[in-house]
């Protein structure tokens, strides 16, 4: 394996992140400890509609100490034919467009919020802020992360 050079950005971050882990506290409150020691100001969450009561709650969780801009799933709704490349029904959801907004509104680290594989991914991809995932979108576990990990036949 090849070494791995990081840059000062990088130590950055990861001293960032390493101040903020909070024996255990929450990923809210390590979230919010990692952009106070980076110097964020503004943050910015892409959130699946299906989200936006947590979305909301996130919202009143961080506004007191930053400015927090949010955008859901449906900015820009494109045809899923537009997006898929093929004949499909119905119209999309558009990460890309996600990403778009909150950089022209100047967001500094971005959270993603239940967005669907391959929309988070591409989310990520376009996203000009640093991003971090702070829900994922998994149905049959009731988005519990951990349920991902245990045997379905258990």
């Amino acid at each position: 394996m090849s070494q791995i050079l990081y840059n000062d950005e990088d130590r950055k971050i990861m001293n960032a992140a390493d101040n903020g882990r909070v024996t255990g506290g929450s990923r809210v409150e390590e979230i919010k400890k990692f952009v106070h020691s980076m110097g964020i100001k503004k943050i910015g969450i892409a959130h699946c509609v299906m989200f936006t009561k947590e979305t909301q709650m996130l919202i009143d969780n961080l506004s007191n100490d930053f400015e927090v801009v949010s955008v859901g799933c449906k900015i820009g709704a494109i045809p899923a034919t537009q997006m898929l490349g093929r004949e499909a029904n119905g119209i999309s959801c558009n990460p890309a467009g996600q990403a778009d907004f909150l950089s022209e509104n100047k967001t500094e680290l971005n959270i993603s919020m239940g967005l669907c594989i391959g929309h988070d991914i591409i989310f990520n991809s376009k996203s000009k802020a640093l991003t971090t995932t702070l829900l994922i979108k998994d149905r049959k576990h009731k988005h519990n992360t951990y349920k991902n990990f245990e045997s379905d036949n258990a």
